[in-house]
């Protein structure tokens, strides 16, 4: 080979990867269409100007079979020989095609940055429980955690002492005066 140049193995390495992200069930040998738009976008084949997702889509519908909803490491092989060119103009179709595999060639799926958790004012106020005022202080203690159960519900005292009992004496002495 070549100076410069990408083994196939490498390659397919990253393919595997990729092939595999999101699908518990996948084996690795075949990768379906938006797994080939994720390892299109991440390793930077798509640029914006000479090749888009709508191209992407293209070429991975012209190589997969007809009825499939996949393609094997050869129709991905395929698809990045027909990608080379566009995404690198001016070049010779190896020469293109190498570049292209330099892209991808030690590339995982990343998951960093999928979700984002939110991060406003607004969210902060309302989980900040030091600022709770009425029933829903009594929920948590003063660091902040909940006490669980005896937080939300009203456990009634029943120790026997009545608090707005009026009288004098003791309720039995009342039963024997009447």
């Amino acid at each position: 080979m070549a100076e410069g140049s990408v083994s196939v193995a490498e390659v397919e390495a990253s393919f595997q990867k990729f092939a595999v992200h999101g699908d518990t069930k996948a084996t690795g040998k075949e990768m379906n269409g938006k797994n080939f738009a994720k390892i299109c976008k991440e390793c930077h084949i798509i640029d914006g100007k000479n090749v888009t997702t709508t191209d992407v889509d293209i070429v991975f519908t012209k190589v997969k079979a007809k009825s499939a909803r996949v393609i094997t490491f050869e129709q991905f092989t395929q698809a990045l020989t027909e990608l080379a060119p566009k995404r690198f103009k001016g070049k010779s179709k190896e020469e293109a095609l190498q570049q292209l595999y330099g892209l991808i060639v030690g590339k995982e799926p990343a998951n960093i940055g999928v979700t984002k958790v939110a991060k406003a004012a607004a969210v902060d106020r309302l989980t900040d429980t030091s600022k709770y005022t009425g029933s829903h202080k009594e929920r948590f203690d003063g660091s902040g955690k909940g006490k669980g159960k005896s937080g939300r519900e009203d456990i009634p005292d029943t120790s026997g002492y009545v608090s707005a009992y009026k009288g004098s004496g003791t309720y039995d002495e009342k039963v024997k005066e009447a």
